[in-house]
């Protein structure tokens, strides 16, 4: 049996060790800086250093966070952009897409000027990402004829929780069947 040494970790060996956790993860997730920042602090706190105190941890993990941000590895104005582009493309309503950010701890400015930029391209984006929604989940115009009076409630309530506003999902429900299988087409 091979006896355990209880080596004490100096600084420079615990920030390497850290950047390795944070190359590895950034390889496989490609996340933002505060994913990255509560990772290394969960699989540090995870490890119990009975040396470095959270307050340090702390400070090696702003170390670790702007050399790879300098070093362009992780980039929250990316991140922003790119997810954003992927929640479109899945049918996902502004709202959600600016909740979600807020959620994963991206900067105020990032998110508006992703926001700004979506609608700059789009100005109508909710509802062409509510018609996808349609077309995806089989509601409002994407339903038969009969069932379409019976449902409606159920429909908007269910563009409503996706973060479509009422006027928006109210234009989409009234569309015709026509006028939406040509949009569709053009989607």
């Amino acid at each position: 049996m091979i006896p355990i040494r209880n080596k004490k970790k100096t600084l420079q060996v615990t920030v390497d060790e850290m950047r390795n956790f944070a190359f590895a993860y950034v390889e496989k997730y490609a996340p933002s800086k505060q994913q990255l920042k509560t990772y290394l602090l969960k699989k540090y706190m995870k490890l119990s250093v009975s040396d470095v105190r959270k307050k340090d941890v702390n400070k090696l993990i702003d170390i670790v966070l702007s050399d790879l941000e300098k070093n362009r590895f992780i980039n929250d104005q990316f991140y922003s952009e790119s997810k954003a582009k992927s929640m479109i493309q899945r049918g996902s309503s502004i709202n959600k897409i600016r909740n979600y950010l807020i959620g994963k701890g991206i900067n105020e400015t990032f998110i508006k000027d992703t926001v700004d930029k979506i609608k700059d391209d789009n100005s109508d984006q909710d509802f062409f990402s509510a018609i996808k929604l349609c077309k995806k989940k089989k509601i409002g115009p994407a339903r038969v004829e009969d069932n379409r009076t019976l449902f409606y409630k159920k429909d908007i309530s269910l563009l409503a929780r996706n973060g479509f506003d009422f006027e928006t999902s109210k234009k989409v429900m009234d569309i015709e069947k026509s006028e939406y299988l040509k949009i569709i087409n053009l989607l």
